[in-house]
């Protein structure tokens, strides 16, 4: 019987092995599959052929500084330095600046000139510049533009590879992009994504003006490629890569290369880059919630906030508060809009605003001015110390605000231009008026709409005022016309 079942069982296993072992059978058809192939390997080799072609004309910088602990750059804190660490003594307080430091550029003319960043070359004693085959070449400065961060340098060289520009504008959101460059001092990273955004701005200001309105790209850029190329997929540059909002995060970002192709033509022909301006401070009408209710019946628009002293506009009839629809005819809706509007004209050149105030539709002319380098902020420190008058008006002291009347002793000691009003001598912290950024020093010309010309007639327009709804003040700081909106529990 042991025998039996035991042949039985040997009989069974021998059957069983004997069966063929199941395949699992694919769900894509083989000919598919080998479609798929094609179509990777197609991209690779095009990704492969943007750094081929491109790479020739990318070169590194290395620029030598004096070793000053006490100079530092306004751009030094965003551009590709990333972020404070124990490996990054650049952000320890009192830490020297390093002697030497590296980035990227291209090559855009084949005797020598080199499109930057002016971070990269600012403040620099020496030069050089490493091509991809190897050489090296001292560098000079031709120009750089601060406001946009762009700059050109040459070389002495003849018959080099040169990039190919492309049309930043017709660039749009979704296609791969390219960044070639010497992140961390490693020769050449070649880094792929997509064009994430466009349009970018206030990611710089420079004296308080914003030029560029930069692309985005999730390409990893890291130190060393500011200056370098971004390119697409026909390797053409469309952007020269210039800051990031930290590192490794997805976010970096591009000067748009229309934009330097103008600016570094300035340049190379030793031309100064001058820009038009009115001289005033302007907010998108939306971006303040605190402001919207006081602009019942308009939609759209832009706020001007602040008019600087002796600025073009200071010399029109625009006022702080004013809503701008309009220039010459062009509708605005943003304070991006407004600007490139304004860019677009010449340094001296009259135009036409169309203003919303108090609910009427003026027109303003004005004409443009020329952009400083330095846009100088009214000062807030006082030539003698002001003596606070603490009101006993709680009218007054509700938004941690105190007064006094504006004398003509007062106004010649702290040299203000203004005859009328009552001097803030007391803002308290963390109160309403603080946060509105209102200063001591500040003179308080008008209260909704109506002229300020002592304390009395100051207490009289506050309690008059609807501060649920907000109360506008109307500033002047030392010639500087701005407005603050004090508002119950702001």
């Amino acid at each position: 019987m042991r025998l039996s079942i035991l042949a039985l069982c040997l009989a069974f296993s021998t059957s069983f092995a004997a069966q063929p072992e199941a395949v699992p059978s694919s769900t894509v058809p083989a000919g598919a599959a080998e479609a798929g192939k094609d179509v990777v390997h197609q991209l690779n080799n095009a990704f492969a052929k943007v750094f081929e072609t491109v790479a020739p004309s990318v070169v590194i910088i290395e620029i030598s500084k004096k070793n000053d602990p006490s100079e530092s750059s306004a751009l030094e804190d965003l551009f590709f330095q990333g972020p404070p660490d124990e490996n990054n003594p650049r952000r320890n307080p009192g830490a020297l600046r390093p002697i030497q430091s590296e980035g990227s550029g291209f090559i855009v003319r084949p005797e020598g000139y080199i499109f930057t960043n002016f971070h990269v070359v600012e403040g620099a004693d020496k030069i050089e510049v490493k091509l991809r085959d190897g050489r090296n070449f001292p560098a000079t400065v031709v120009g750089t533009d601060e406001k946009t961060d762009i700059a050109v340098i040459k070389i002495d060289a003849k018959d080099l590879p040169v990039v190919q520009l492309g049309d930043s504008d017709a660039v749009r959101v979704g296609q791969f992009a390219f960044a070639i460059g010497a992140p961390f001092k490693l020769d050449y990273t070649f880094t792929y994504g997509v064009v994430s955004g466009k349009g970018r701005s206030k990611l710089l200001q420079s004296g308080g003006y914003s030029i560029a309105d930069y692309l985005q790209t999730d390409a990893s850029i890291n130190p060393g490629n500011s200056g370098g190329p971004l390119c697409d997929i026909d390797s053409k540059v469309i952007g020269m890569n210039t800051l990031i909002n930290g590192m490794n995060r997805g976010l970096g970002f591009a000067i748009p290369i229309n934009m330097a192709k103008e600016i570094g033509a300035e340049l190379v022909a030793g031309r100064k880059i001058v820009r038009p301006w009115l001289g005033i401070r302007i907010e998108t009408l939306g971006d303040d919630p605190t402001l919207r209710d006081l602009f019942t019946g308009a939609d759209k628009g832009v706020v001007v906030r602040t008019i600087e002293a002796d600025a073009p506009a200071s010399k029109s009839d625009l006022r702080p508060f004013d809503l701008i629809t309009h220039v010459d005819g062009t509708p605005i809706d943003s304070d991006s809009q407004l600007q490139h509007e304004i860019l677009k004209k010449k340094v001296g050149q009259k135009l036409e605003l169309t203003v919303w105030r108090k609910g009427q539709t003026i027109k303003l002319p004005i004409k443009t001015g020329e952009l400083p380098n330095d846009i100088t902020q009214a000062s807030n420190q006082p030539l003698q110390p002001l003596q606070p008058k603490r009101s006993r008006d709680g009218g007054i002291g509700k938004f941690g605000l105190q007064v006094q009347e504006l004398t003509e002793e007062v106004a010649k000691r702290l040299q203000l231009p203004v005859e009328r009003g009552v001097i803030v001598t007391d803002v308290e912290d963390n109160s309403t008026a603080a946060g509105q950024d209102i200063r001591r020093e500040d003179v308080i010309t008008e209260v909704d709409g109506k002229p300020v010309t002592n304390v009395q007639s100051f207490r009289e327009a506050l309690n008059k005022a609807d501060p649920g709804r907000g109360v506008l003040l109307y500033l002047d700081r030392k010639g500087t016309k701005t407005f603050a909106v004090l508002k119950a529990g702001g």
